[in-house]
């Protein structure tokens, strides 16, 4: 985590990371104000706050409340030595906690984070630089020595030159990358978080069977989705980039709509038009970008070369970001080497959604096969041990497809999660299948899955797959776990060079009759593929482009930032389309717009729900405003603070709908519930005088949104190092 410090009066300091500020000081006898604790101040504090932090965890998976279990610390100094120091913690636990919790708590705060490092030591290393943001090379690992090169299957480079060489690639984009976080909690199961320090929105988790393949795992997934414009997804670029030579990519093409807003000419291919507009209703206003919301250019399509017969084939790029996610794009040493994991994971994407779907009973992989894979046992083993029973399942559906799939079962909740992989080699395969499973996950986090069900038509529900796509974390049906498996066991393998693997893998799209489009990037210095294959490699129901598209934002965007300086008549005029468009009130207003707010203040929080309801205040419509308040507050989330300014809203909407009750009468005692400056907000909000309490001002040039700011400056180096490519000028 890159943390960035600020010299600010006397000896205040400011120091920003991810979305928070922090202010330090030192006390009057150090020469300070003592308006904020000391920079060690907040070290101590950081320790205790982590040790409780893990009792919360491990008492909301036990169910046991927290309310009477109290935490202190105290550091004992050395009088001979201040560096020399114990950190004391004591947990004053209720006589009802059985030993068994009381020793787990205690084990739980031994596992504190901040603890380990201190025992650990860090390793300080102190340099100057010319310049702090244009210092981008962050150490990631050591030089490679050749004499320790790591070749694994499937990779046309050691491990130790690949992580160099997408290292490099990113410093030279400008982007320093920083490891978050390490996850190691069975053997040879390593994963890992890396984050952009300057703009942490853009991430990727990698996987693998050591550090270094993990770390290889995530550099990759960084530079595809960048590559793919995937970490933009959805969102808005700015007027800026909206109106320049290009949005998404030199190669990319504009397409005007008809005027009874017909699909135009020269887009899609008459096989894709048949999956995707089966019953002519696209129209081409649903194909208009998010990223630019320009209408007036039309739809911008992406170049993709159709397998079949080498032509180039343009798909919107609106119709690819609400269909297919991440799905079916990888960066690879080679070209063939990003094919091979792409098309793996379409089908480990696909089969696993026929599996889920048809709920298919998988044959088990025999132990004796097992046996062959002595790295793969001993992770499971070590997950058994832990009491989670753990089922390795063939899901190749009878040697069909390079599928696998480990299921794990979780006794203390009941909860079931199935983790697929796919690879031309069957340990390949079964491998990512076991360290999906733990990618990122503590043991407390297998405590989040939900019980399988008997209920078919949940388990098929079309958001059950995208919940499945996104974390796994959807249902599963008890039928998969039968011991009458549908398919006999295979050990298949379609193992051979990249080249040959890619070539059987597209040989498999070939026998099942689909279509493949593929588009190739090779501007950041690696080859990266997006593949698409319609009608079979989406993530979402091509039912979203009509009626749950990303592009409904274009309808509010603009409104919604100009929200401070709208008049009563486009105030009136939002709030009924808002209406109109039977939007889920409890959408928030982030996905709504395409907007990254702060979710620390009340627009990150905002929902349509809540900003009906300011309309509703700021248009004095009170009895509208009061049904809406009581609707909050029976489902609201958000925070306290915000919770008791809407209680007091209803309390003073109920007092001024009522014709026998006075305002004046009540304010003495309001004010000492809600404080005086709460009730000066909410007397305000009530009477007109306030509009929208907490949202700060804001409009289309992005004033003040300062996580949004940091996403765009991130797509900036990405646009700029690919007008300078194609030699375009901005």
């Amino acid at each position: 985590m890159e943390i960035k410090v600020n010299f600010l009066e006397n000896l205040r300091l400011e120091a920003k990371f991810d979305d928070f500020t922090v202010i330090t000081d030192q006390p009057i006898r150090y020469k300070g104000d003592g308006s904020a604790p000391s920079p060690f101040d907040y070290f101590l504090a950081s320790s205790a706050l982590c040790a409780a932090y893990f009792v919360r965890v491990y008492c909301l998976a036990r169910d046991i409340p927290t309310e009477n279990i109290r935490l202190s610390q105290n550091n004992i100094v050395d009088p001979e030595n201040r560096y020399n120091q114990i950190f004391k913690i004591q947990v004053e636990l209720p006589e009802d906690i059985s030993e068994k919790d009381r020793e787990g708590i205690l084990r739980s705060i031994d596992r504190c984070t901040v603890k380990k490092v201190v025992q650990t030591g860090p390793d300080f290393q102190i340099e100057t630089v010319e310049n702090l943001d244009e210092d981008a090379q962050a150490l990631l690992m050591a030089k490679p020595d050749e004499a320790a090169y790591t070749w694994i299957e499937g990779k046309d480079l050691p491990l130790e030159q690949t992580i160099a060489n997408m290292s490099a690639m990113l410093a030279d984009l400008g982007m320093k990358i920083e490891i978050a976080s390490w996850r190691n909690i069975v053997p040879h199961v390593w994963s890992l978080h890396i984050r952009d320090a300057a703009s942490p929105m853009c991430f990727t988790n990698g996987k693998g069977a050591t550090k270094e393949s993990a770390l290889c795992s995530a550099l990759g997934e960084f530079i595809e989705r960048l590559s793919c414009n995937f970490f933009y997804n959805d969102q808005f670029f700015g007027e800026e980039i909206a109106n320049s030579e290009f949005v998404h990519y030199p190669n990319e093409k504009w397409f005007q709509p008809g005027p009874n807003d017909e699909l135009p000419e020269g887009m899609l291919d008459d096989h894709c038009l048949a999956i995707y507009n089966p019953d002519g209703e696209l129209g081409g206003s649903n194909l208009i970008d998010t990223n630019s919301g320009k209408v007036e250019r039309g739809i911008v399509a992406l170049p993709f070369v159709r397998r079949s017969d080498g032509e180039t084939v343009y798909f919107p790029s609106n119709l690819i970001e609400n269909l297919y996610l991440s799905n079916g794009m990888s960066a690879g040493n080679t070209l063939q080497e990003a094919q091979v994991q792409c098309l793996s994971e379409i089908f480990e994407r696909a089969v696993k959604k026929q599996i889920i779907e048809e709920e298919i009973a998988l044959p088990d992989v025999p132990q004796q096969v097992l046996a062959r894979y002595p790295a793969i046992l001993e992770g499971i083993q070590a997950l058994e041990a832990q009491g989670f029973p753990v089922l390795v399942k063939d899901a190749s559906l009878g040697g069909q497809f390079p599928v696998m799939c480990v299921t794990l079962m979780n006794p203390r909740t009941g909860g079931v999660f199935a983790s697929f992989g796919a690879h031309p080699s069957f340990e390949v395969a079964l491998e990512r299948s076991l360290t999906e499973l733990l990618q990122g996950r503590s043991f407390e986090g297998l405590n989040d899955f939900m019980p399988p069900t008997f209920n078919t038509m949940a388990v098929t529900e079309p958001n059950n797959f995208v919940e499945h796509f996104i974390d796994s974390s959807g249902l599963l049906s008890w039928r998969f776990f039968s011991a009458r498996s549908e398919y006999k066991f295979c050990e298949w393998g379609f193992s051979g060079s990249n080249e040959e693997e890619a070539a059987t893998l597209f040989g498999i799209l070939d026998e099942m009759g689909k279509e493949v489009y593929m588009a190739v990037h090779e501007d950041l210095g690696a080859p990266v593929c997006r593949i698409l294959v319609p009608g079979y490699s989406e993530v979402y129901p091509v039912d979203d482009l009509i009626w749950d598209n990303t592009n409904m934002a274009l309808d509010y965007r603009e409104d919604i930032l100009n929200l401070h300086a709208l008049n009563d008549e486009q105030l009136t005029d939002l709030l009924e389309r808002l209406e109109e468009s039977q939007l889920d009130d409890h959408m928030d207003i982030i996905t709504l717009i395409g907007i990254e707010f702060d979710e620390n203040t009340d627009w990150g929080q905002l929902t349509v729900l809540e900003l009906k309801l300011l309309i509703n205040l700021a248009l004095q419509q009170h009895e509208e405003a009061l049904e809406r308040v009581e609707m909050f507050l029976q489902y609201n989330d958000n925070t306290v603070e915000r919770g008791l300014f809407y209680r007091a809203v209803n309390a003073v909407l109920e007092i001024l709908l009522d014709d026998e009750l006075e305002l004046g009468d009540f304010l003495y005692n309001l004010r000492r519930m809600f404080g005086e400056e709460t009730m000066a907000a909410v007397v305000g909000s009530v009477m007109g005088e306030v509009r929208f309490h907490g949202l700060t001002p804001t409009s289309m040039a992005l004033e003040g949104l300062e996580k949004h700011q940091r996403l765009i400056e991130s797509y900036r180096k990405l646009h700029a190092h690919r007008a300078a490519r194609a030699g375009v000028a901005l």
